[in-house]
């Protein structure tokens, strides 16, 4: 234990070390001496230059408390005990009670004390899930701190008048003014291992979904530096949504960041969703975070994950909207931890924050409540620090680091279609492109209800197989060319043939772009889909009639052409004499049935 904790403003040490000791009974002269020269070995002055405070405390039975500044040597019966109740609460929770015992006297024969050295402070104020406390003049930012009721905290505000600003992980109502808070030396992190697979935990890593414990071992920090330069390549890897119209034309590639966003109630979380089913048996691992999400909306995602098989490759994260706003606070860091951790260990992964407005609304509370100083909207000015030092962590790692990635698909909630409000715009600066949902396309029946000309990839089509490039086309120009036009439709203006036949295709697209929740397509479906619009073959069915026959033309193809699928699913390189055969039997599809306008 080195003597570098005590210090005047200057920064040196002071010429007489004050040395303040607790006691019933106070210590002898021989004890006296000693405790001068171990005092003076530890701080580096000499056995003159110390000076003894001796206070009487009913408390420090049988021994002395010593405090140096925010330094203390509890050597009490009372700290002894404290120590004991720590190695005793190592013990695992549960088990046969022969087993409890046996292990009980294992670890009272194997305990030995320690010299009892802690930073201490104490609570000057609380409320509000926050506590100001004074002392502990060397704990860092983000430190976690142990309150003597057992409730942990996080430093979130250090200042110049020595005081500390701590958020709460926790009921408060057992803290008072006055109570002892130490130091732990240990950043924010949660349990992690492979066995958290499958499993819902809150943001401090406890399972909370009745299934008993994780068991896991290692410690993962919350917040870690994002991968350099260096240490990522760029993003070229696909990752599949399986929903047509993202897949498609706003590809999102192993390593992206995209940012999906629109107002409430418009299937932001079901693309969410979508996405994570469509990684089933791709070796990719899914983390769904929910902030300030009801506990029931929650359950209902678990129960649909669970239904459809997803659960065994991914796990939820969840901060209720009845937890402290410093739960909601760590929640996206902590399902960044668990990302980190497999991306680390060489595999994919994807990450959803659902949403991270309301996780901007929950940093927003916990500054007010530390008397921060409030910027726009309420926001304090680090916010776009916020979510930039989260997001970034995402990446492709090189092959030297592993080859890992994590991708994030970020929630934003509009009000009123505004995406120009504070926190939109952070996050459009943050991200790699945006999938913005349309109330208009929403209410219209459209879904899920993308608005073609304001979403955007810019990864585009790097992260596309080739054969998807190839199937594309030009339908996105199309569509965009089809909204334009169906703004003057609304005129009832005469039209000519050619762009009767635009508002018709363009009708056409938007009923094949639409797609029911839990319905992933795999990629062959997508390219037979892709080629037979781009080729207008579903001109010649009746717009209502389109999802029917998509349905039963995959059906066709899955039934009677395997190997084409086969072919289309699994082809590096797109041909032409692919491409042909496929149209061919389309054709033949389209001729044989019976709802075809011919």
């Amino acid at each position: 234990m080195s003597g570098d904790h005590v210090f005047e403003e200057n920064g040196a040490v002071p010429k007489t070390l004050r040395v303040e000791i607790r006691c019933l009974v106070p210590p002898t002269e021989e004890q006296r001496g000693r405790l001068r020269k171990v005092m003076a070995a530890k701080y580096g002055v000499d056995p003159e230059d110390v000076e003894l405070v001796i206070r009487k405390d009913p408390s420090a039975v049988d021994g002395f408390n010593i405090f140096v500044g925010d330094d203390n040597y509890d050597w009490s019966t009372l700290g002894r005990i404290r120590q004991f109740r720590k190695s005793v609460q190592a013990l695992p929770k549960e088990g046969e009670p022969e087993k409890m015992v046996s292990l009980l006297r294992e670890d009272i024969a194997s305990f030995r004390l320690n010299t009892g050295y802690q930073q201490v402070g104490q609570v000057i104020s609380v409320g509000d899930s926050i506590a100001v406390i004074e002392g502990l003049k060397d704990v860092v930012y983000g430190e976690i701190v142990l309150f003597e009721c057992g409730i942990k905290g996080m430093v979130q505000d250090i200042r110049a008048d020595g005081s500390t600003g701590i958020v709460l992980f926790g009921d408060s109502v057992d803290i008072t003014e006055g109570s002892r808070v130490v130091r732990t030396q240990r950043t924010a992190g949660i349990p992690i291992s492979n066995r958290i697979l499958g499993r819902m935990i809150d943001p401090l890593g406890k399972p909370i979904d009745g299934g008993g414990p994780i068991n896991a071992k290692k410690y993962y920090p919350l917040e870690r530096h994002a991968p350099s330069i260096l240490q990522r390549k760029p993003v070229s890897r696909p990752l599949a949504t399986g929903i047509l119209a993202i897949d498609s034309m706003f590809p999102i590639g192993r390593g992206q960041r995209e940012l999906i966003i629109g107002d409430r109630q418009t299937g932001k979380t079901s693309i969410a969703l979508d996405a994570i089913l469509n990684q089933k048996g791709k070796n990719v691992v899914c983390v769904y975070v929910a902030i300030s999400q009801k506990a029931s909306t929650v359950s209902r995602i678990m129960r649909i994950l669970k239904e459809t098989g997803a659960m065994e490759y991914t796990v939820i994260v969840s901060s209720s909207a009845d937890d402290a706003p410093s739960l909601q606070y760590i929640a996206p860091y902590a399902g960044c931890a668990v990302a980190e951790y497999f991306m680390y260990h060489g595999r994919d992964t994807l990450i959803i924050y659902d949403d991270l407005s309301k996780h901007a609304v929950a940093y927003r509370t916990i500054s007010l409540l530390l008397e921060r100083a409030p910027g726009r909207e309420a926001y304090p000015g680090d916010v776009f620090y916020l979510h930039s030092r989260l997001l970034e962590r995402s990446a492709q790692l090189s092959d030297e680091m592993g080859g890992g990635s994590m991708t994030a698909l970020p929630i934003v909630e509009t009000q009123a279609g505004d995406v120009s409000a504070y926190i939109p715009t952070n996050i459009i600066s943050i991200t790699d492109g945006q999938i913005f949902l349309d109330n208009e396309l929403f209410y219209s029946g459209q879904r899920p209800a993308i608005n073609v000309g304001l979403s955007v990839s810019r990864v585009g089509s790097a992260a596309q197989t080739n054969i998807m490039k190839k199937s594309v086309g030009s339908i996105r120009l199309d569509l965009a060319q089809y909204r334009e036009m169906q703004v003057f439709s609304r005129f009832g203006s005469e039209f000519d043939e050619q762009t009767r036949t635009l508002l018709k295709y363009g009708e056409g697209l938007m009923m094949l772009l639409r797609q029911t929740n839990r319905s992933p397509l795999g990629l062959w479906q997508q390219v037979v889909l892709l080629l037979a619009a781009q080729h207008k073959l579903f001109l010649r069915v009746p717009a209502k009639l389109i999802p029917r026959a998509k349905a039963e033309l995959l059906s066709w193809f899955g039934n009677t052409h395997s190997t084409l699928t086969l072919r289309a699913e699994h082809e590096k390189l797109f041909s032409e004499e692919l491409k042909a055969k496929i149209l061919e039997a389309a054709e033949t599809f389209f001729n044989s049935h019976p709802y075809i306008e011919r």
